[in-house]
């Protein structure tokens, strides 16, 4: 989908929020880049949420380095054995998979699935989730 200039600039200054960068939990995180009010979605992105399950028998093809990929960056049920992988593939992913866990996160999904700030962000903040939460998981770190 081709956007007009006009478009670019709105998504730069209405949606525009979160930078990567080195976090002190886990690797790399995404970090606020302007204060961002409770309520806001800072990860709106014009890329394709939609995913594409993928059975652990069709994985096995695969490069092992491309199902470690897989295993690091997509939601993997070992239980049914699959793996829910972006349409858009691995090279281009929404920033929100290098978001790291926090039992006291300040971004929830909400009821259509979109991420949204459960308080108020500093500039220079680290954006985190509760995997437990979001994925039904147990993480003990």
């Amino acid at each position: 989908m081709n956007h007009t200039k006009e478009e670019v600039l709105n998504h730069l200054t209405q949606d525009l929020y979160c930078r990567l960068g080195v976090s002190t939990i886990e690797g790399v995180g995404v970090f606020a880049i302007r204060p961002i009010a409770k309520g806001i979605y800072p990860l709106r992105s014009w890329l394709p949420r939609d995913e594409v399950r993928v059975e652990f028998a069709d994985l096995k093809t695969l490069h092992p380095s491309i199902r470690k990929q897989i295993d690091m960056f997509c939601f993997v049920n070992h239980e049914e054995k699959y793996a829910d992988v972006p349409c858009v593939g691995l090279n281009a992913m929404n920033i929100s998979i290098y978001l790291n866990h926090s039992k006291m996160p300040n971004l929830a999904f909400d009821d259509q699935g979109e991420l949204v700030a459960l308080r108020n962000i500093k500039a220079g903040e680290e954006l985190f989730i509760d995997y437990d939460e979001s994925f039904g998981d147990v993480h003990i770190f």
